[in-house]
């Protein structure tokens, strides 16, 4: 079974900076699309950061543009997610999951605080 583990979450002030990270096994990794969700308290889980197979192509919803950055590494079976100049409302519980999408692991808590 496909098993996804994030980490790297925490508290950081309004402005901050924070790299997240998830590993995935018995799973081919390197064919996927992979993403980043993440869900507030009280709200859906909304997509954040998507990356092609090969980490050639990203997208973004404007929400994040330009403050966020996915990458991968296909040799390690990892995600990455860089995130910068957070804001209050990136509050949430990060997830990483493959297109289509496989059990969600347990996320981290990102926390950035006003």
């Amino acid at each position: 079974q496909v098993q996804f583990v994030e980490s790297g979450g925490g508290l950081v002030q309004t402005g901050g900076s924070l790299g997240l990270s998830c590993g995935a096994s018995v799973f081919t990794f390197r064919l996927y699309v992979m993403s980043w969700y993440r869900q507030a308290p009280g709200k859906e889980r909304e997509l954040v950061a998507s990356i092609t197979s090969d980490g050639r192509i990203t997208n973004y919803p404007d929400s994040v543009k330009g403050r966020f950055a996915i990458s991968r590494d296909n040799v390690r079976s990892r995600v990455y997610l860089q995130m910068n100049s957070l804001k209050p409302e990136d509050t949430a519980v990060y997830y990483c999951n493959a297109n289509p999408a496989k059990a969600w692991g347990q996320g981290t808590q990102v926390t950035v605080s006003s």
